[in-house]
């Protein structure tokens, strides 16, 4: 496989030191330039303030990365590259392609490389209206197969959560609440969907990951890490934004894959910015919480 592990990642999973995954879709998709460089940095840097090791992932002349070089971040942030998902993953090898890959690609790419903890903003799950277009993300599927533990804030408030709970259920990914009974929404700290399981710290995660391992399963541990309260969207605000951008969506008739990022768009238009800004709290909160888990891994 051309998989290449940077010199650090490499020598960290070698000698049993916690790494993180990152993605790379938030950086070349989901915040603007050049803000989105700033912000890789600083997502590798909250890591390595808490003594783990980033591993940015991404697909780069045909190879495979965990861990990227500061060169090779700025491609991703500035080079107009493709989203990559794990059914893209041959066309761009073949081709010798680049590309940011999406939480399925990433998921893929970081277990080959051995790395155990993943830190990601928000998972792909199913779409609304999803018994007609069967519009559901490759992230579920992927996550079945992959025993990686991912910490997210539950999936965007623009999908069908119950639906993408219960295709979790089915497909034995186990989710548990970080701290929370309530599986949350991105934005906001719950969707009003209870959990079977919650832990309260990630030592109690680490344990959940040895007993996987002991019973052989191969399928992936989401861990639902809610914003504190103080962080979230407002919620009168979101429920207006997405009333106002599903309504939207709904009389131009968008439909397919340009729904997700119309519907993101919109909802940054009529928020005046205040979702974007989320995100980013979103996707730092759920690194700090990562880099616990790895480093709670690590000692076992």
């Amino acid at each position: 496989m051309r998989l290449s592990v940077a010199p650090d990642v490499a020598d960290a999973l070698a000698s049993g030191r916690p790494v993180v995954a990152l993605e790379s879709t938030i950086i070349s998709h989901g915040l603007p330039r050049p803000d989105n460089l700033a912000a890789a940095h600083l997502f590798e840097q909250l890591l390595v303030d808490a003594g783990v090791v980033p591993a940015t992932i991404a697909v780069l002349d045909g190879e495979l990365k965990a861990g990227l070089t500061p060169d090779e971040l700025d491609r991703i942030a500035n080079e107009d590259v493709p989203k990559l998902s794990v059914r893209d993953l041959p066309v761009a090898l073949a081709r010798g392609g680049s590309g940011a890959t999406t939480v399925a690609a990433t998921s893929f790419i970081a277990d080959r490389a051995g790395i155990r903890v993943f830190a990601t903003g928000g998972l792909g799950g199913v779409h609304r209206g999803a018994a007609e277009t069967f519009d559901e993300s490759a992230d579920l599927t992927v996550l079945s197969e992959v025993p990686i533990t991912v910490v997210s804030a539950g999936v965007k408030s623009i999908l069908d959560i119950g639906a993408t709970l219960e295709r979790l259920e089915t497909l034995s990914v186990t989710v548990l609440g970080y701290g929370t009974e309530e599986f949350p929404s991105f934005w906001l700290r719950s969707s009003g969907h209870p959990l079977d399981w919650s832990v309260p710290d990630a030592a109690a995660v680490a344990a959940v990951m040895a007993s996987r391992d002991e019973l052989g399963q191969s399928s992936a541990i989401v861990v639902a890490n809610p914003l504190p309260v103080d962080e979230q969207l407002d919620p009168a605000t979101h429920d207006r934004a997405l009333e106002e951008a599903l309504r939207r969506a709904e009389e131009k008739h968008v439909t397919g894959k340009e729904v997700t990022p119309f519907l993101l768009e919109t909802i940054v238009e009529i928020t005046g910015g205040e979702s974007l800004a989320v995100n980013l709290k979103i996707a730092e909160n759920n690194i700090r919480v990562a880099a616990e888990i790895a480093t709670a891994w690590a000692r076992r």
